[in-house]
């Protein structure tokens, strides 16, 4: 059993340690969207509402991981209107598909670059197809490709350097 696997163990429903990652990774799911939208695009570029969840589901496991994917877009709407209700059906598809996705591959194949590249892959094509079937719109399903690469590449960069970098937390 990996490392990571090992972490996961250490988070369930019943332990406050549980609740207490999830809500720092929510305020980071909520903070950093807000630098984002101050940039014109910068949410569609930057896709920041997934930073964390992939972050918080790759560390700490599924449970923190799908805590972080539902309760931030949810959050992040009421609060500021970002993602807009319309988009957040496929936004929670994606952000759960993330957190199950970053969560498994965590746990069966430790913590690499390609490891962390296969569960940002991973959502985003069962996303771009959630997305697809939900308007029929090409279009549409490939924005995040299209316009939000830079936030893939940060994803799968920043995202492998920052779980390295708290790799002993």
């Amino acid at each position: 059993m990996n490392a990571l696997a090992l972490e996961h163990q250490k988070y369930g429903f019943s332990t406050y340690k549980t609740y207490l990652a999830a809500g720092l990774f929510i305020i980071g799911n909520i903070a950093v969207p807000q630098l984002c939208h101050l940039i014109p695009n910068g949410g569609l570029i930057f896709l920041p509402i997934y930073f964390f969840t992939l972050i918080g589901a790759f560390k700490c496991g599924w449970k923190v991981g799908l805590l972080t994917a539902i309760l931030s877009p949810l959050v992040n709407c009421a609060l500021f209107g970002m993602p807009p209700v319309a988009s957040l059906p496929a936004i929670l598809v994606k952000s759960i598909t993330l957190a199950i996705a970053a969560a498994l591959i965590g746990r069966k194949m430790g913590l690499t670059i390609w490891s962390v590249a296969l569960a940002v892959l991973a959502y985003q094509l069962i996303g771009m197809l959630f997305e697809f079937f939900l308007d029929f719109n090409l279009l549409h399903a490939l924005q995040d490709v299209r316009l939000g690469w830079p936030g893939i590449l940060i994803q799968i960069v920043g995202g492998y350097l920052l779980l390295k970098a708290i790799e002993k937390w």
